[in-house]
């Protein structure tokens, strides 16, 4: 048995041509939705608002996550235009995901008069899980991936989709599945060890989130051979990653200083 994508394409309807890397964005973001309706029900927020957020976020998380890609990676775009709206052959930048996504959420909360921390706090429990999915749609691509590698899990690229230093390597590291891995793991971490005990400090499951999921995507960068690079010299995910990580940390400290403080207060 060899692990290796059986290819982009899933089947054919007609004159359309369904790929997996589709599929698998629109179960992520049914499940993610599921999810989201379900743990509002037990904060008491009505799940229609996430329903009605899910597509706002939906749009702008998928906006971000493209001009993040390209703006890294703008040479291979210069001269095709174009392609910059094909994202089923991949190219979302997940880091730019987030950010659209959090830009679709600020705005609906404050539209709507709604707490945007507490909608944080249930939706990045959608999300995570989301990424764990969605992130089999580089496979199916057979992008993603990292340094050649010869363990029992290796995955096999074809040589179309090596790069150049690597062309004679046919075995590479599944850097998406470590990622998707590490995202069930956060799902888990967050969903059944500090829901509840974060329950009553709104946004500190948000930032447990984005902490916990970049110290694993740090990691995992090192090995990928396709990041994208800050004046080539950074790979701008570990970058954005320690950054993440640092603000994690700091509003964490606050959040919980200031709960604590409010229960001195009280009693």
């Amino acid at each position: 048995m060899i692990f290796q994508s059986p290819g982009a394409v899933a089947f054919e309807l007609g004159p359309f041509t369904i790929h997996w890397y589709g599929i698998l964005i629109a179960i992520a973001f049914i499940v993610a939705l599921l999810i989201c309706c379900h743990v509002a029900k037990e904060k008491n927020e009505n799940p229609d608002n996430f329903t009605d957020l899910a597509t706002y976020v939906l749009i702008f998380a998928i906006i971000g996550a493209r001009l993040y890609y390209v703006i890294f990676n703008f040479s291979d775009y210069e001269n095709d235009i174009i392609s910059i709206f094909k994202i089923w052959q991949g190219g979302l930048a997940i880091h730019g995901g987030i950010i659209g996504g959090l830009i679709a959420g600020f705005v609906f909360t404050k539209v709507k008069k709604l707490s945007f921390p507490k909608y944080c706090d249930i939706t990045c429990l959608g999300l995570i899980i989301g990424q764990a999915i969605g992130r089999w749609g580089n496979f199916f691509n057979s992008e993603a991936f990292g340094t050649p590698a010869d363990l029992p899990w290796k995955l096999y690229i074809p040589p179309d989709k090596r790069p150049a230093e690597f062309l004679y390597d046919s075995y590479f590291h599944p850097t998406f599945l470590y990622e998707s891995l590490w995202n069930f793991i956060v799902f888990f971490i967050l969903y059944f060890a500090l829901r509840k005990p974060l329950n009553k400090y709104n946004g500190a499951l948000f930032f447990c989130y984005m902490g916990l999921y970049s110290l694993g995507r740090f990691f995992i960068e090192g090995l990928r051979t396709d990041s994208l690079m800050v004046f080539n010299l950074f790979r701008t995910a570990q970058v954005i990653s320690i950054l993440f990580i640092v603000i994690s940390a700091i509003s964490l400290f606050f959040i919980l200083r200031k709960n604590k403080n409010s229960n001195i207060s009280s009693n």
